[in-house]
C-alpha cells in the first residue's frame, strides 16, 4: 500500500505512520515541516491554510496512493481543499473525525445513528470543534463519496498524546503521596488507545471501508480503579489513592474532563455520552482492543523518554489539578 499521511507528526497521525511502516508499507507525509517526521518516510512540505499551500501534492510526477489519512480539526475548508485535489489522485481518503459530531446529548447505547451537529465543507476557522469535524467529513464525502472513511474516535489515550490527559495523570501518580482519585472505582469508562485506532484505521482502509465508524472501546473496557492502580503499578510510585465520592467533588466545584481528566461523573448526559457509545460496528469490522495495563506502559515508556515533558498543543485547554487545590481539596475530604 502506498498511503499519504495528512500531518503524521503528531499523536494520532504518528501513531498513523508507524503503524504502516510496521506494515512494509510506503508512507508519505505531508506537513508544516514544524515537527521532525518519523524516520522511514517520504516527506512534502505545505501550508493547508496558507494560498498555493497544497502545491507540493500536485506534482506531476507524484504516484497516486491508495489511502490518504486526514487527521485535520480545524476549518474545514482545509479538507475540503485537499480531498477535491487528491480526488483523482488517490483511491480512499480516511477522514479521522470524532464523536463530538453527533448532537449532545447522546443517548446512552446508540450507534453511528445518532444525530449530527451541523457542519459545512466551506466553514473557516470560526467554528467550535464539533462542527469543524462535521464539515470535515462531509469535505471528505463530497469529494470520495462512498471512497471515504469517517473515523468518529471516542476519547484518545496512548503514546505521542499531545492534549495532556493521560500524561497529566501519570506524571501526577509518579510524584506519590496522596492523590485524590475520583469516584466512584467501579466508573466505567470507554478510550481507544492510539495504537489500536491506526491499525484498525490501515485495516478499514486496506479492505475498503466506507462511510462513518464510532471508534472507541466498548463500556467498561476499563474502570476508574483499574486507570488509578494501574498507573501507580506502571509508575512504581509510592502513593496513596484516596478515593473522593462525585457529590463531593461536584459540590467543591471541580471540573469534570479538564481539571480531573477522563473521568466524568456518572448518569449525567456528559457520563453517557462520552463513555457509554456502542460500538457493535466497530467491532463487527475488527476492531481490537489492547488492556489499559498496556496503553499506560506504552505512554509512560514514551512520557520518560521525552524527560517527562510531553508535548501540548497550544489550541487545547490545559489538563490537571494545580497542586495547591489538590491538596486544598485532599483537606476538605479528610475533614
Amino acid at each position: 500500500m502506498r498511503l499519504l499521511v495528512l500531518g503524521g507528526t503528531e499523536f494520532v497521525g504518528r501513531a498513523v505512520v508507524e503503524a504502516a511502516l510496521g506494515r512494509g508499507w510506503e508512507v508519505t507525509v505531508f506537513h508544516r515541516g514544524r515537527h521532525e517526521p518519523p524516520p522511514g518516510v517520504g516527506v512534502l512540505h505545505g501550508d493547508r491554510t496558507a494560498e498555493g499551500g497544497l502545491k507540493a501534492l500536485s506534482g506531476p510526477d507524484l504516484a497516486p496512493w491508495d489511502a490518504v489519512v486526514d487527521t485535520w480539526s480545524g476549518a474545514p475548508t482545509a479538507v475540503r481543499d485537499s480531498a477535491r485535489l487528491l480526488a483523482d489522485r488517490a483511491g480512499r481518503y480516511v477522514y479521522v473525525s470524532s464523536g463530538s459530531v453527533y448532537a449532545f446529548p447522546a443517548a446512552p447505547g446508540r450507534g453511528e445513528d445518532r444525530p449530527v451537529v451541523e457542519g459545512s465543507p466551506d466553514d473557516g476557522g470560526d467554528v467550535d470543534y464539533a462542527r469543524a469535524k462535521r464539515g470535515g467529513e462531509l469535505a471528505a464525502t463530497d469529494a470520495f463519496g462512498e471512497r471515504a472513511l469517517l473515523v468518529r474516535a471516542g476519547l484518545i489515550l496512548g503514546p505521542w498524546e499531545n492534549i495532556g490527559r493521560l500524561p497529566w495523570w501519570l506524571n501526577r501518580v509518579a510524584r506519590g503521596g496522596e492523590i485524590l482519585a475520583p469516584g466512584p472505582p467501579g466508573l466505567e469508562l470507554q478510550y481507544i488507545d492510539v495504537r489500536d485506532l491506526a491499525d484498525w484505521t490501515l485495516d478499514a482502509a486496506e479492505a475498503g471501508l466506507h462511510g462513518p465508524y464510532g471508534l472507541v472501546s466498548p463500556p467498561g473496557h476499563t474502570t476508574m480503579r483499574e486507570l488509578m492502580e494501574t498507573m501507580v503499578r506502571v509508575t512504581g510510585a509510592d502513593a496513596e489513592l484516596r478515593w473522593a465520592d462525585p457529590d463531593f467533588l461536584t459540590r467543591a466545584g471541580v471540573e469534570p474532563w479538564t481539571e480531573l481528566p477522563v473521568w466524568v461523573p456518572p448518569g449525567g448526559d456528559l457520563y453517557d455520552t462520552l463513555h457509554r457509545s456502542d460500538v457493535t460496528k466497530a467491532l463487527a469490522a475488527g476492531l481490537r482492543c489492547r488492556p489499559f495495563a498496556e496503553t499506560a506502559a506504552g505512554t509512560w515508556e514514551w512520557l520518560c523518554s521525552l524527560g517527562g515533558e510531553a508535548p501540548l498543543r497550544p489550541d487545547r485547554p490545559r489538563h490537571g489539578l494545580a497542586p495547591e487545590r489538590e491538596a486544598e481539596l485532599l483537606r476538605s475530604l479528610a475533614g
